[in-house]
Formats: structure tokens, C-alpha cells, sequence
């Protein structure tokens, strides 16, 4: 028997946007309820290149697959005329330990999912009549969070914060090219949008707690190791909801871990973000809320067998 591997263009024809939102939605509400199987993500550096890889691997209990992942980042490559993120999946099963096939997407699965996450989890969070919506970070990550909260609730300004203006500017062009107002902003100017979303590999906080809004939302994608920080403690602290899509990884590697080593917060201060999916929040209007997202296995597993069975129909 030959094992198929997908290639990237037939798994972006498979992955419809809503495929990728149920899948996402449906195991990070497993996963909330103790459904899951979920080791610790392996991590590997390459400080001389700028670059990481992350072995994740998971299972939604009761899913005939479990699958293995190879994400890696190297932020570097935009400058060698490269994409920063790259990697594949390998679907098993999980009832004789088969590898069924290779999804060979260079990383799209991952992107999609972070951005389905991010997306649905900031949805949920944020106020009803948030419309303004700030990204830190330049990438493709900070465009995708952008298209995939779009899907879901209407932004009527994007503000875009990066370390390069030019990388700025260039996105918000992207953005303005789809009919969307865009426009590069301080960091200060972007911590007071409705909505904040950072989507950095920084290893020190992007924005200060004391320009983000009463009111606002923030959802941190980019701190998924322990030398990360994109959100600063103090944050925490003045949030009325918390929320992580891992508690054990958020505590050892996430911006939540940060606030409670620091003494901001304790280590039971989060609530799991499938709970806030699962059902409506209630939220003050004037209240700050935070989601900390490190990447979970089990959403890989989700989506990566509801895209096998489109390709395999």
C-alpha cells in the first residue's frame, strides 16, 4: 500500500473556511471538557538562523485519527524571499496505528487553525458592538487574524503596529486592496482599539496595559514558547476574564504563565476558552478581557481529519 501525501494545493481546496471554523470550535470544546489527548509540544531553537519548530501531536477521544505535526518559523526567510512558516501533518489512526496519509500543506493547516482560533475566541470575547480592531506584527498571521475575524463580525478600521513601517504600510495595503480601511498606527494608537490581536515571536511585551481601553479585548497568538512574551503582566491584572486554550501550556509557556510568575495573577485566574464558545458570555462593557492562546494539539487532529475525509470522498 502507498501512503498518499496531499500537496498544498489540494488541501487548500479541501479546507473551507467553515470546515476549519467547526473543526476548530468543536475540539477546543472537547478539549475544555477533558475529551482530548494532548502531550507537551516538543520545542527545538535555532537562535543562529531566528527560527523554531514545534512537534505538536493530539487526539479528540473517540476520532478514528490522531496526528503528528511539524510547524516551524523562521523569521528570517521574509528577507530571502521566503515564507516564514513551514510544515506538515501526518494523519494516523487511531484504531491499528497506520499512518493513513501526509498532508503535505507547508504550514497552511496551521496558519488556518491559529486563525480560526484567534478569530472565534476574540469574537466571543470581545464587546457586540466592537468594531475597531488593532494587530501587532506583520506577517501572515496578523493579515490572516484579520480575514478570519472579518468572517465573523464587522471591523470598520484596522490598525496595523510592526516593527518595519514599511511592512506596515504594505499590509494595510492588502488590506485596503479588499475594500477594508486600514492604516499603520503607533503602539500606543493600536493598544486602544476595540479589539487587539498580537501576532509576534517577541520575547518582551509589544504594548503597555495602560493604553489598552476599558472595554477592550486582547488575544495573544504569538507566545507559544517560554522565551515569548507578547502581552505584558500587569495586563492580567485588570482583567475580568481570562481566558487560555490550554492551561497547562499557557502556565508553562504562555503570556498566562508570565502573569502568574510575576504575581499578577494566580494560577487559577483562566477560564478554558472552549467553556466561552460553548455558550454566550456575559461581560461589562467596561470590563478588559484577555485570551491566551498557545496552540493546541487536538485542533490539529480536528482539522486535519475533516480534511482528509474531503480529499478522500
Amino acid at each position: 500500500m502507498i501512503m498518499p501525501v496531499f500537496d498544498t494545493a489540494a488541501i487548500e481546496r479541501a479546507a473551507t473556511a467553515d470546515l476549519v471554523f467547526d473543526a476548530v470550535r468543536e475540539s477546543l470544546i472537547a478539549h475544555a471538557h477533558g475529551r482530548t489527548t494532548v502531550p507537551p509540544p516538543l520545542h527545538l531553537q535555532f537562535p543562529d538562523a531566528d527560527g523554531d519548530c514545534h512537534v505538536k501531536a493530539g487526539w479528540v477521544t473517540g476520532a478514528p485519527d490522531f496526528t503528528v505535526k511539524i510547524a516551524t518559523g523562521f523569521y528570517g526567510n521574509p528577507a530571502a524571499g521566503l515564507p516564514t512558516n513551514h510544515g506538515l501533518v501526518c494523519v494516523v489512526s487511531a484504531q491499528t496505528g497506520q499512518v493513513r496519509a501526509v498532508l503535505d500543506d507547508r504550514g497552511l493547516l496551521t496558519a488556518w487553525r491559529t486563525a480560526a482560533a484567534g478569530a472565534l475566541i476574540t469574537h466571543a470575547m470581545a464587546r457586540p458592538d466592537a468594531t475597531t480592531l488593532a494587530v501587532f506584527g506583520t506577517g501572515e498571521q496578523a493579515r490572516l487574524q484579520v480575514e478570519w475575524l472579518a468572517r465573523l463580525r464587522p471591523i470598520t478600521a484596522i490598525l496595523v503596529h510592526g516593527r518595519s513601517q514599511d511592512r506596515a504600510r504594505a499590509l494595510c495595503e492588502e488590506f485596503a486592496a479588499r475594500g477594508q480601511h486600514a492604516r499603520p498606527a503607533s503602539a500606543e494608537e493600536a493598544a486602544g482599539a476595540d479589539m487587539v490581536v498580537t501576532t509576534t515571536p517577541a520575547s518582551a511585551p509589544v504594548l503597555e496595559s495602560a493604553h489598552v481601553r476599558d472595554g477592550a479585548h486582547v488575544t495573544g497568538i504569538g507566545t507559544d514558547m517560554p522565551h515569548k512574551n507578547e502581552l505584558p503582566p500587569a495586563l492580567f491584572g485588570r482583567a475580568a476574564l481570562i481566558a487560555t486554550d490550554d492551561h497547562d501550556q499557557c502556565l508553562h509557556h504562555g503570556d498566562f504563565g508570565h502573569a502568574v510568575r510575576a504575581g499578577t495573577v494566580t494560577a487559577d485566574d483562566d477560564t478554558p476558552v472552549g467553556l466561552l464558545l460553548e455558550k454566550p458570555i456575559e461581560r461589562p462593557d467596561d470590563a478588559i478581557t484577555v485570551a491566551d492562546l498557545t496552540g493546541v494539539g487536538a485542533l490539529d487532529a480536528a482539522v486535519a481529519s475533516a480534511v482528509l475525509r474531503e480529499l478522500t470522498r
